[in-house]
């Protein structure tokens, strides 16, 4: 399941089965065409729509798309998003990094910071391989890492710390 912003405002859960998406608990009913680079032509419950991607951000999952000459800002949270809101690791308030620790079991695939290096929100700090997926783990707020506690092909718990600021 993924969660979908509209302009900070609308917010629609959607789905997939074998038999197509689901939107909000209702299946979705549209055609998509490709017309070009970046363009397309949809038909969604027999209206016809020209689409556009004008500005899509896959790191922060944020997406500006164009329907029939008018923009649209999107913000997108996957499962595993919406696992770190339940947690509370989401951006809070605070713009002041504590210590990191890991959201579930998994492996380190990659360190994208060191020791005394300064982060600023959403920047990256490594890849935690999961469930079959490759996680980016982007700061929370701003701060200096202090100590990094883990190494590049190290096996973590849920909650081990990963690093400290």
């Amino acid at each position: 399941m993924v969660k979908a912003t509209v302009d900070n405002n609308e917010v629609f859960e959607i789905s997939s089965n074998d038999e197509g998406f689901i939107i909000n608990g209702k299946p979705l009913s549209w055609d998509l065409a490709k017309i070009g680079e970046n363009h397309f032509h949809l038909i969604v419950d027999n209206k016809s729509f020209r689409a556009e991607v004008v500005k899509a951000d896959h790191a922060t999952k944020a997406f500006t798309i164009k329907l029939n000459g008018k923009n649209f800002q999107i913000t997108l949270k996957d499962k595993f998003d919406l696992l770190l809101e339940q947690m509370g690791m989401n951006n809070s308030a605070s713009n002041k990094v504590n210590n990191l620790r890991a959201p579930m079991p998994g492996l380190i695939i990659d360190l994208k910071v060191k020791e005394g290096d300064t982060v600023k929100q959403n920047d990256p700090l490594l890849i935690l391989e999961a469930m079959k997926m490759e996680n980016i783990i982007k700061s929370s707020g701003e701060g200096v890492v202090k100590r990094v506690k883990v190494k590049k092909g190290q096996s973590v718990e849920k909650g081990h710390v990963l690093i400290e600021f």
